[in-house]
């Protein structure tokens, strides 16, 4: 049921539902952020990677000679001295196994090969241009396809028993319910589409300061790194040293989009030359290096089949897909779930079968699979539900709107366990859709398109009614290297009243120092101006999983408000000491107990914190602070509908947005103003990889995306204007009622952008064009129609 929430709390207390100024944005704004780069050290050195121009090949020689003569230079670092250490390899948060600079062949261009360190980074750079590798190259892989075929060289032929480049095989579903229903199908809709590999491109590249005291033992890691604890724990499985000696920071970062989750070679080298060494090792990569070595996102390969009654019902869905792991399987997913959360492709739809199956294939392109914008894999799921369903109204021959509405799962059904497992917490699909609807005036476009044809011009509206899936996730099921996925909240309320809140995840631009101390004000009553939110170091935070895949509100945010309520709790026993009153007659209200009938018998929650540290009762500990590790019962499902207006030149394929509507639902909203700029920022990506953004890779393996003139970035220019709405369906089981928004905007938004172009087009037999829809595509189909 699509509720409205207003704010509980003052405007001065600034709790849920204010939209308060985001506190940390002025030491940004005024160039006062403190970012790994920013980090000096004294007698720090600097590391530059000398990398494989070539994608696959074996390495016959390395010469080093000439590195190591060059002035400046203290070390040079290769995969043979590495083994030595037994750090040649390492893990991966997948399972697998990567190399920290290759010793046997190189797997992908833009492998490290070998490290330069000296006492200037621009000294470390021209050195590591002076290595000489002497290679035989092999036949490069740069699509899972060929991948895949019986005579294809094997990439990974340093793991035993790998006797093919078959990265993984998951499957979801019922098979043989699905076929059943397949078979007494009145129509079988098939789309078969490709999303294109992309690149976070956070603003700041990775980057890591090691400072190993050789004398104490002591590692001090400055990271960029979404995820400090587990890269701790990892730090410690990989180099062997003793965890409680290992310390993370991860300082301001500028950007991550789960690019800075995965552990890369750069930080595992660095911190082995600062343990070898004995001085601090600075690396902070390149924007090239940064687009073509580290976590990229999509590359899937989608077949998706749905069968549909005369009636226009969806009877069952059966989808295969195939994914482009790279040279490792280096995902950063939970264990269980091969193919992330993948078979969420069922989505806002009531049908009674479906069959996922999914293979991930070794290539000769850099590893990676991070959640992007989204939850694990929801992008690419969402993506072909929704241009499925609205080709399927297509060759039906009813409306995509009506289509959609016949099949979205009703309000009154949920919880809904969908035919993939999850379990749907709430949702209300229609309104959602009927708001957005009636906010772009889709009945009058309709009629304005059949008009526009006989005019000459092309008109489309586009439509996509997602549903997402975040906050992973429940332990029993969710784990990334084994360690479960909750995360944690540490609440220490001062005895003057102030508060200090210390998280396990990280911000990377979200506003949590606003966001969460929003949500201690909301309650406890502190004023948020007098709550500081701590983050990013492992010494001084609990620990915790990270912030990525939509998970910070719906784990960490639930993790503060448990803390929250058990201090209140606490309190409410020191306020009735204090008042001389029994628990049960006492009345709670933002800031303040009261004695029930007696408002002036009151004391605020200021009074309470000096009282727990200076006037406690006898039989109550002293001190007013705890900690939470918030393990939820269940994930969130946000939702929402997205509809595009385009105008396609017939002439040249061109297309704009005339307009775009989104209308989101993510329960309810701590910050109203900080998730419409999320939105935004959201929407602006989904349009970028509709329309202009992807990487792509010629036949030698060489990747074409290596800079921002080949790699497109939205900019105010190319960008539309977004249109808001909302509809407000709290989640039943989150403390605070809320969803998570951050990544939907990417999810729902490609589908809705790609259906309004392919609905201009669709009288003329055209149903799939791949993202990017770039002018040239749009204009090649037309040919081909005509043809």
């Amino acid at each position: 049921m699509t509720t409205v929430h207003e704010p509980k709390t003052s405007p001065e207390i600034g709790g849920l539902g204010h939209s308060r100024r985001r506190v940390e944005d002025a030491r940004f704004i005024e160039g006062r952020g403190n970012y790994v780069d920013d980090i000096e050290l004294p007698g720090m050195l600097h590391m530059a990677i000398h990398r494989s121009p070539v994608a696959h090949a074996k390495i016959l020689s390395i010469d080093t000679s000439e590195a190591e003569a060059v002035e400046g230079v203290v070390a040079v670092v290769t995969g043979e001295l590495l083994a030595n250490y037994n750090l040649a390899w390492m893990p991966t948060l997948s399972g697998d196994t990567q190399a920290v600079l290759a010793t046997d062949k190189v797997r992908f261009q833009g492998q490290e090969i070998a490290a330069v360190i000296a006492n200037d980074r621009y000294v470390a750079q021209d050195a590591a241009e002076r290595i000489q590798v002497e290679y035989e190259e092999l036949e490069p892989i740069v699509n899972p396809q060929r991948s895949l075929e019986d005579d294809a060289p094997l990439i990974r032929d340093d793991k035993e028993g790998q006797e093919s480049n078959l990265c993984y095989e998951w499957e979801s579903g019922d098979k043989a319910a699905v076929d059943a229903a397949f078979a007494k199908a009145a129509k079988v809709v098939t789309l078969e589409t490709f999303y294109p590999r992309s690149h976070p491109a956070p603003l700041e590249t990775c980057g890591v300061v090691a400072d190993v005291n050789p004398a104490t033992g002591q590692a001090t890691i400055y990271m960029t790194s979404q995820a400090p604890h587990a890269h701790r724990t990892v730090f410690a499985l990989v180099a062997g040293l003793p965890e409680q000696n290992i310390r993370i920071i991860s300082p301001d970062i500028g950007g991550g989009f789960g690019n800075k989750v995965p552990v890369y070679p750069g930080y595992v080298v660095a911190t082995a030359a600062s343990l070898v060494i004995g001085k601090p090792v600075k690396w902070v990569e390149t924007r090239t290096e940064n687009l073509i070595s580290t976590g990229f996102a999509r590359d899937y390969y989608m077949k998706g089949e749905l069968a549909v009654s005369e009636e226009g019902r969806i009877l069952a869905l059966r989808v295969d897909m195939i994914s482009d792991q790279g040279a490792f399987y280096a995902d950063a997913q939970p264990t269980k779930f091969r193919a992330g959360l993948f078979h969420i492709v069922t989505g806002s739809y009531d049908y009674p079968a479906a069959h996922v199956t999914t293979r991930g294939a070794y290539t000769n392109k850099a590893p990676g699979g991070v959640a992007y914008r989204c939850s694990f894999r929801v992008t690419e799921a969402s993506y072909l539900i929704e241009r499925l369903v609205q080709n399927a109204a297509y060759e039906i021959g009813m409306d995509p709107a009506e289509f959609r509405s016949k099949n979205f799962i009703r309000a009154d059904q949920f919880p809904y366990v969908s035919p993939t497992g999850f379990v749907y917490d709430s949702g209300d699909y229609e309104s959602a859709m009927r708001l957005a609807m009636e906010m772009i005036g889709y009945d009058e476009i309709q009629a304005e398109k059949e008009q526009a044809r006989k005019e000459g011009r092309l008109v489309g509206i586009g439509m996509a009614s997602f549903t997402e899936v975040v906050g992973a996730g429940h332990g029993e099921e969710y784990d990334i290297l084994g360690l479960k996925m909750f995360d944690s909240a540490e609440l220490r309320v001062h005895p003057t009243g102030k508060a200090i809140l210390k998280l396990g995840v990280r911000s990377q631009g979200q506003g949590h120092e606003t966001t969460f101390a929003q949500i201690v004000a909301e309650e406890l009553g502190i004023p948020a101006a007098d709550v500081k939110v701590v983050e990013g170091d492992t010494d001084n935070t609990p620990y915790g999983l990270g912030t990525y895949a939509s998970r910070s509100t719906p784990v960490a945010g639930a993790a503060t408000a448990v803390i929250a309520r058990k201090l209140r709790d606490k309190a409410k026993k020191i306020a009735a000491h204090l008042l001389e009153a029994s628990e049960e007659d006492l009345e709670w209200e933002p800031g303040k107990f009261s004695v029930a009938g007696d408002p002036d018998s009151s004391v605020t929650i200021q009074d309470v914190a000096f009282a727990a540290y200076t006037n406690p009762p006898p039989d109550l500990e002293a001190g007013l602070e705890g900690v939470n590790y918030y393990d939820p019962p269940n994930m969130t499902y946000p939702f929402g509908t997205y509809i595009v207006i385009v105008d396609v030149d017939p002439q040249t394929g061109q297309w704009k947005v005339r307009r775009m509507v989104a209308v989101d639902d993510c329960g309810v909203k701590i910050n109203p103003m900080i998730v419409e700029g999320q939105i935004h920022g959201g929407l602006a990506e989904g349009f970028a990889m509709s329309s202009m953004q992807y990487i792509t890779f010629d036949e030698s393996g060489n990747c074409i995306g290596s800079n921002f003139m080949d790699y497109l970035i939205p900019t105010a220019w190319e960008t539309p204007r977004f249109e808001l709405g909302e509809t407000i369906t709290p989640s039943p089981h989150h403390p605070l009622g809320a969803k998570g928004v951050g990544e939907s905007a990417t999810v729902g938004s490609p589908a809705a952008f790609v259906n309004a172009v392919i609905d201009a087009l669709q009288h003329l037999g055209i149903t799939n064009i791949d993202m990017p829809v770039s002018a040239d595509r749009v204009w090649a189909a037309m040919e081909e129609a005509k043809a």
